[in-house]
């Protein structure tokens, strides 16, 4: 039996600065008994370096797992992640969206048997991203509305991400049009679920792979619920070098054969 309540996998590859940022968010959540397991798809030795300086100063508990760079191979590397989780509950998330100070605790008091949380996220725009400093995230300003307005940021109905709670938040996550779904930026549920369907599909590269596993999960009988306006984390800007017409088609093509065949398994993934 684990001594944490969760464990939050992160995948990473070469975004040593906004990994930082990230941490730092998470050695001031309000909830302190989880893990951190670090899905590093191929970074250089500066993210190794990052992390093990983070680690000699931090309490925070961090599993870094690391595979060679040989293209987009995120799937292969979360499931390595999933194996060492020492916790039955898992929180996926990535390396530039720093959590606000309750996202663990918010994905733990809502967490539901049988069914998977899917958070939501807020796009930061190049410039405010580059501009978060450690205290704006000790300061929770980064989630501060009027700090990010004054740093430019245009408002819109998404901002209501940022300033919902209570009622205002129940009744957005329950009458959002945005279907509950599989998004590894900010969802949360059970391992031995995922282990049940085998895990990411190691086939998929970037589009949809995250999806894919969620779509096996539903086949299964799990339920996906909308924390979006309730579970919260910022993400920060980055380019997609990564993405390409040729994955998505065959992504797109996995992803087909999964809903037609109503799979709840795949034969390529945590077990060969």
């Amino acid at each position: 039996m684990s001594k944490f309540k969760a464990t939050v996998i992160i995948s990473t590859y070469n975004q040593r600065d906004w990994l930082e940022k990230v941490l730092w968010g998470y050695e001031i959540q309000t909830e302190a008994n989880f893990e951190i397991i670090i899905a590093d798809d191929g970074s250089s030795i500066e993210t190794k370096k990052l992390i093990e300086n983070f680690c000699a100063k931090s309490s925070l508990k961090i599993k870094h797992v690391w595979q060679e760079d040989m293209g987009f191979r995120k799937t292969r590397i979360l499931n390595q992640a999933i194996l060492i989780a020492s916790t039955s509950y898992l929180i996926f998330t990535d390396g530039d969206c720093i959590p606000r100070k309750d996202f663990v605790e918010t994905h733990l008091k809502l967490s539901i048997p049988n069914t998977f949380l899917s958070g939501g996220y807020f796009k930061l725009p190049e410039a405010i991203s580059k501009s978060i400093l450690k205290k704006h995230i000790i300061n929770q300003d980064c989630f501060s509305l009027d700090w990010l307005l004054a740093q430019g940021l245009l408002k819109s109905f998404k901002t209501n991400k940022l300033t919902a709670s209570g009622f205002k938040a129940w009744f957005l996550n329950t009458f959002t049009t945005t279907k509950s779904t599989f998004d590894g930026m900010n969802v949360s549920g059970w391992k031995q679920a995922i282990l049940d369907v085998n895990g990411f599909d190691e086939r998929m590269a970037y589009g949809g792979e995250d999806r894919e596993l969620g779509e096996r999960l539903v086949n299964k009988g799990l339920k996906f619920k909308q924390i979006r306006y309730s579970a919260i984390c910022v993400h920060l800007y980055h380019e997609r070098p990564y993405k390409n017409e040729e994955a998505l088609l065959k992504n797109k093509k996995i992803r087909k054969e999964t809903k037609k065949t109503r799979s709840v398994y795949t034969n390529f993934g945590l077990k060969k």
